[in-house]
């Protein structure tokens, strides 16, 4: 198996600890499913990285099977990290979010919210709330169309996850969905691409250019 903290190849020895029982209180607080289920709480520390590897397995103890495998610690996800050109603050937001998409959407959609208004701070809207922030670079066409036409979907889907609305037929709460939130980080990956990926690609040619410019004494681009 690979490490799921350093991706380096090791031999798997978890050790095994059995939370199955009437008399378990970390069972008794889990098996709120109603089905004859337990858990087996999976340990071990990579040799290479010398990190936790910690998984929950639940199984139905009256079949033998296998119910669900997840890794507890440490948190994965399938999404790449922020790129390096981004400020860390903003790589923070970003990288939490993409975290905890799978344990809580609701908390995801909030910190997507969260880096989106830090984006438009950091490149000159500096309205105190999100909306205006959004209806300013809408304004300023500034944007590309698709990434224009997308960005507006992390304020409604943030406001889903800070405030509780209620659905008019049903009267039921509204609930984040795991795909709204897993849109607003496609949004955000975006608009790190605009702002900070593509002019720090755009200028590494520019300097390198340049450099060879100066070299045969030649004037440098125009900027």
């Amino acid at each position: 198996m690979q490490c799921p903290s350093c991706q380096v190849t090791i031999h798997p020895h978890f050790s095994k600890t059995n939370l199955h029982g009437s008399s378990n209180q970390i069972f008794n607080a889990l098996n709120s499913s109603g089905i004859s289920a337990g858990w087996i709480v999976l340990t071990m520390v990579c040799p290479a990285c010398n990190k936790a590897i910690i998984k929950l397995q639940e199984n139905d103890w009256s079949s033998g099977t296998e119910l669900r495998l997840r890794v507890i610690q440490p948190k994965s996800t399938s999404r790449m990290p922020a790129p390096a050109d981004v400020p860390t603050e903003l790589a923070e937001d970003f990288n939490e979010a993409a975290a905890v998409l799978e344990d809580s959407p609701k908390a995801s959609a909030a910190l997507s919210r969260r880096c989106v208004q830090g984006i438009l701070r950091l490149n000159g809207y500096e309205q105190k709330d999100l909306a205006p922030a959004i209806e300013a670079i809408l304004k300023s066409k500034q944007l590309p169309s698709h990434l224009a036409d997308s960005l507006d979907s992390i304020r409604n889907v943030g406001n889903f996850a800070a405030h509780p609305m209620k659905d008019s037929n049903s009267g039921a709460i509204v609930p984040v969905e795991p795909h709204e939130a897993d849109w607003n980080l496609d949004v955000l990956e975006g608009l790190f691409d605009f702002f900070y990926v593509a002019p720090a690609k755009e200028q590494t040619k520019r300097d390198l250019l340049n450099a060879k410019l100066e070299s045969v004494k030649k004037p440098p681009m125009k900027k």
